[in-house]
């Protein structure tokens, strides 16, 4: 069972297949787009202990030798170190211009290698292969590629798009429940953010798709695949519609840059406490009802995940210091803080017109139920 979803971009279009078994044809996938039958490939320990050998297998069998280089686990990989290493790497197998590097990992891997493959020799090709929920229905696609600073989170990349992506969501199977959920973080995100209707079949559906259910999961990934890509060819570079996509992110970068880029709070999972958090400012603000933000809070729970500031394990800072690291964000425009509101669900726009006394006093509140 499989699908694909076209992101047209003119000569920089691109095609993603959606189901099971696509690790296993990957050759046959990737063998069309190369000058010669080799390839660059880019993972993580846990991902490659998992499936590197299947990735070298399916290559083979469609004629494509393979090279790899394989990375820590985890966001503190996105940076300069391992991001010098990988173009270092790339450079000592001779990688050439007409040739492929391949992302074959979750949104760290896949960030990072795609902005290695951006700035090598000024630009080769690349392809996505991502094996995280959260990696197959948002960084694998729309070309955002970039690395983390001390200052903030992605503050330094490139956009350059993918010649190919491969989501296998046979792979998923082999989650652990948390990473599975904090994908879906994302996937809620889009249904909040522009599709009612899809929101209602996630209430109805994504307790199966997190069950394992296959169908359920591959009509997830490619609802918010055809979301993310007619976006994506609206405005591929974000100078406006795109924005949207960032709902939930302001408050997710700043809990994130406040528990160190680790495990105490993984990325979908502050998307989701974020997305939260935009809805009750935007009911605050009288832009939605209050049952909007409810709403979204009883299925977040249903889903067993985090929701509320109390989910987040350790010290936070107060509601003055999130807000200070939401000012580094990449969203602040001339000054000014972009937030992503919504009128309901199904229905968000982008707005700097927020007072930061009503963002702080929803912090402090956030903070004390902790």
């Amino acid at each position: 069972m499989r699908e694909l979803v076209h992101v047209d971009l003119g000569d920089r279009s691109y095609d993603i297949h959606i189901g099971t078994g696509l690790v296993d044809a990957a050759g046959a996938f990737i063998a069309p787009l190369l000058r010669r039958p080799r390839v660059a490939v880019v993972s993580d320990e846990n991902v490659a202990a998992l499936h590197l050998e299947a990735l070298r297998a399916g290559l083979g069998a469609g004629g494509v030798d393979m090279v790899s280089l394989v990375l820590p686990a985890g966001e503190s990989t996105k940076s300069w170190p391992h991001f010098t290493r990988t173009v270092e790497w790339l450079l000592e197998q001779k990688v050439e211009r007409g040739d492929i590097v391949v992302a074959f990992g979750g949104g760290v891997i896949g960030d990072l290698v795609g902005f290695a493959a951006a700035v090598l020799r000024r630009g080769v090709r690349f392809v996505q292969i991502p094996t995280s929920l959260l990696a197959q229905v948002d960084s694998s696609v729309g070309g955002k590629t970039g690395i983390n600073a001390p200052q903030g989170k992605n503050l330094i990349g490139a956009f350059h798009q993918p010649s190919l992506v491969l989501a296998d969501t046979g792979i998923l199977g082999t989650l652990t429940e948390r990473d599975f959920l904090a994908g879906y973080g994302e996937v809620v995100k889009y249904g909040l953010l522009g599709d009612a209707a899809f929101f209602e079949w996630l209430e109805a559906n994504a307790p199966k798709a997190a069950a394992g259910d296959m169908a359920a999961r591959i009509y997830a990934v490619k609802r918010s695949v055809q979301m993310k890509a007619g976006i994506v060819q609206r405005d591929e570079t974000e100078q406006g519609e795109r924005a949207l996509l960032n709902l939930g992110h302001t408050f997710c970068h700043a809990l994130e840059s406040a528990t160190g880029y680790g495990d105490r709070l993984l990325h979908g999972e502050g998307v989701a406490i974020g997305c939260a958090l935009a809805f009750e400012l935007s009911a605050r603000m009288g832009l939605c009802s209050q049952e909007d933000p409810s709403r979204l809070r009883a299925h977040l729970r249903e889903m067993k995940m985090k929701v509320d500031l109390s989910d987040i394990s350790g010290e936070l800072p107060d509601a003055d210091g999130l807000l200070g690291l939401m000012a580094q964000d990449k969203k602040v425009v001339d000054g000014q803080l972009r937030f992503i509101l919504a009128r309901g669900i199904g229905d968000s726009f982008v707005s700097a017109d927020v007072d930061p006394a009503l963002v702080r006093e929803i912090l402090a509140e956030a903070l004390k139920g902790r």
